[in-house]
């Protein structure tokens, strides 16, 4: 069953609440480091048809769906690399300012570090019961990013220089269905190595 907080937002964002290049900066550099192997999930959204958003206590993860209800399975051709957008909820929060992360367009938000050096390409990775895999795909800002949380804040994201970071975010897909919700570990499994064989991970 899918419980959820009753909260809907259109996604459009407000120009008076955009941070600038050197707040953002600043900001980043003060957050803690995130965990590596071990972390947290800190929110569930689901993206409706109407363009609305919705935000989830808990959830299933569906190999075919994603999460369940949301419009990826509308958007073809349904591509599996880009199942879910994940982003590290520290730094989403810092770019919406004082907005909501509804305005984003991920469906999961967690505090793990997601760096290709930490999650490269087909780590694999438990969240509450399900398992996803990290997919090769770029999770790049966009134009209606820009929109929602200014020019500094996709030239942030965009920088071709800290691309290995990932402050985009990242893309998984479900390979074994579970259930999630708010608070659930996520947990790295495994890592794949420089012969691209997995590796277990280390704590």
């Amino acid at each position: 069953m899918v419980k959820s907080h009753l909260e809907t937002l259109k996604p459009h964002g407000d120009p008076s609440r955009h941070l600038s290049a050197g707040a953002i900066e600043r900001a980043a550099a003060a957050l803690s480091p995130a965990p590596r192997d071990r972390g947290r999930l800190e929110a569930i959204i689901r993206r409706l048809p109407d363009g609305s958003r919705e935000m989830l206590q808990t959830s299933a993860l569906s190999v075919e769906e994603g999460v369940p209800g949301d419009d990826w399975h509308l958007r073809p051709p349904r591509e599996q690399d880009a199942q879910l957008a994940v982003m590290q909820f520290d730094l989403a929060r810092l770019i919406a300012g004082e907005q909501s992360i509804l305005l984003f367009g991920d469906q999961l938000f967690v505090d793990l570090d997601l760096s290709g050096d930490a999650l490269p390409t087909d780590s694999l990775i438990q969240v509450g019961t399900a398992r996803v895999r990290v997919t090769p795909k770029p999770h790049n800002g966009c134009m209606k990013f820009k929109e929602r949380f200014g020019l500094d804040a996709l030239k942030f994201v965009s920088d071709p220089t800290k691309r290995s970071l990932n402050r985009r975010g990242v893309y998984w897909r479900v390979v074994e269905a579970g259930h999630v919700k708010v608070g659930d570990s996520v947990e790295v499994i495994s890592r794949p190595n420089a012969a691209g064989e997995s590796r277990e991970s280390g704590f």
